[in-house]
């Protein structure tokens, strides 16, 4: 596949974000590559295609962007302060986000911010019509850009268009509760390929669009026709890297690194860790909760049995995020007031951007580890801590909630809403025989080692390209939850 001679792009990814972020660095700041394995996945689909990737550059007020990352085109797509509080912080993180996970904070639901949504929407789907050459293929991702599809088709009805939600598809009745609900439903639903992380995201958008569009179901629920065309719904579960995870967690430094971790903990026993983006859907003060109960039922001990809390960064001029930074260092603060000794607390907190290696150097250093998100779409971390776990050793306790929980079913699952359910998570991860956690361990390696975020991009866009009639064996990729 090849770019068209009129410039044009025969692959188009459209994503809320280019795969490169402004770093201050003095007076000249640099753009760096963004972290994480979906940017490697697409920007080497991208590469052998010769395609395009259309996204914002981020706040304003720096240097624009480059014009091409690793020899990837690039095209930025303008936001200015006001659609940036009324498309991004408003419309989509104070609106859909806490709507698609649960509603465990209650989702806003304003005029301004959706027109604003649906604004910026068109200039993206503006954007990409103009970029991808006749016939192209263009992947729209995330639920920042779910009327880009619809948009899109009424410009260009001759482009192949996907597109994928990475976050959690709500139930039926809580989908409902959007005002602009048939809107969203109709702006996804002009994609001809429409995946989600698991088959019951998948199921949940095909109901409700059956209920609330004139979306019919083509022999099977997974199958729609709408306005004449057939649309393809689907789980493409993401992966990671696990090469790279595997080849960092085996080199001399990573290993050394790990065991330095330890010692300045003070050589504990017992090492827990949660790493999570600073995110109230993330769980980590029921976590912390749970292991200063534990510490105060007699069970942990000051010094012996200790908890490292990475929080990344999120969004941080977002006043919802202020708070729950807040509430967090709060609660780390009165678990160590409450049960920590001098120079001995029981919870290491970070707030703070983690590098790769030592990222994996603190998975090595961790003997359990923690990820109990309320609801999340999938968790990557999960299936990192895996891998790295190369001699098989390690214990993963697992949300039931969280997307990877279908493919890792031999973690401790846990529900995260109930506190002793938690804490009997960990005393189980705890005390579980070596041959057991060992024989979990393997059989999750397993599961994960079946396909990589490589795979993951490559089948998506091979559903894409294939005639309608071919695509239903290949949409599932026989994660149906069954």
């Amino acid at each position: 596949m090849s770019s068209s001679s009129r410039g044009r792009s025969n692959l188009v990814i459209v994503a809320n974000r280019l795969p490169v972020r402004y770093s201050p660095n003095g007076d000249a700041g640099e753009w760096l590559t963004s972290p994480g394995g979906l940017v490697s996945a697409l920007t080497a689909v991208l590469r052998e295609c010769e395609g395009l990737w259309i996204g914002w550059a981020g706040t304003a007020g720096h240097e624009p962007p480059p014009k091409d990352y690793e020899g990837i085109p690039l095209r930025a797509v303008e936001i200015n302060a006001e659609e940036y509080e009324n498309f991004y912080l408003g419309f989509s993180n104070a609106t859909l986000w806490p709507l698609y996970h649960d509603a465990i904070r209650y989702p806003e639901f304003h005029r301004q911010w959706w027109h604003a949504y649906e604004e910026v929407n068109r200039r993206y789907a503006a954007a990409a019509a103009e970029a991808a050459a006749e016939g192209a293929m263009v992947w729209v991702h995330d639920y920042q850009l779910q009327l880009v599809p619809g948009m899109l088709r009424a410009l260009r009805p001759d482009l192949r268009i996907g597109f994928f939600l990475h976050i959690p598809f709500p139930a039926t009745e809580l989908f409902t509760q959007m005002p602009w609900r048939r809107q969203i439903l109709e702006g996804i639903l002009g994609a001809d390929l429409i995946g989600f992380q698991v088959h019951s995201a998948a199921l949940n958008f095909s109901r409700v669009a059956r209920r609330l569009t004139s979306a019919q179901s083509h022999g099977m629920p997974l199958q729609l026709v709408y306005e004449g065309r057939s649309v393809q719904v689907g789980a493409f579960p993401i992966s990671i890297d696990s090469a790279r995870i595997v080849e960092t967690a085996a080199e001399p430094a990573i290993r050394s690194r790990a065991k330095e971790i330890r010692a300045e903990l003070g050589d504990p026993e017992l090492v827990l860790l949660g790493v999570d983006r600073l995110d109230y859907t993330k769980g980590i003060r029921q976590r912390i909760k749970a292991v200063s109960e534990l510490h105060a039922d007699g069970y942990f001990v000051a010094g012996r049995d200790v908890m490292v809390q990475i929080a990344v960064p999120s969004r941080e001029s977002d006043p919802h995020y202020d708070e729950a930074r807040k509430e967090l260092e709060q609660s780390v603060s009165e678990a160590n007031g409450d049960q920590g000794l001098v120079g001995r607390p029981i919870i290491h907190y970070l707030h703070q951007n983690v590098d790769f290696d030592e990222l994996v150097a603190l998975y090595l250093a961790a003997d359990i580890m923690l990820v109990t998100p309320f609801r999340d779409g999938m968790n990557l971390v999960a299936k990192e801590y895996v891998m790295s776990r190369t001699d098989l050793s390690g214990r993963l306790v697992l949300s039931e909630f969280a997307g990877a929980a279908i493919e890792l079913r031999d973690a401790f699952l846990v529900n995260p809403h109930d506190l002793e359910h938690v804490k009997e998570a960990i005393r189980t991860a705890k005390e579980v025989s070596e041959k057991e956690a060992r024989s979990r361990m393997a059989r999750m390696r397993r599961r994960i080692l079946r396909r990589t975020v490589y795979d993951w991009a490559n089948s998506f866009l091979a559903a894409l390209a294939a005639p309608h009639d071919e695509t239903p064996d290949v949409v599932d990729n026989g994660y149906s939850g069954a």
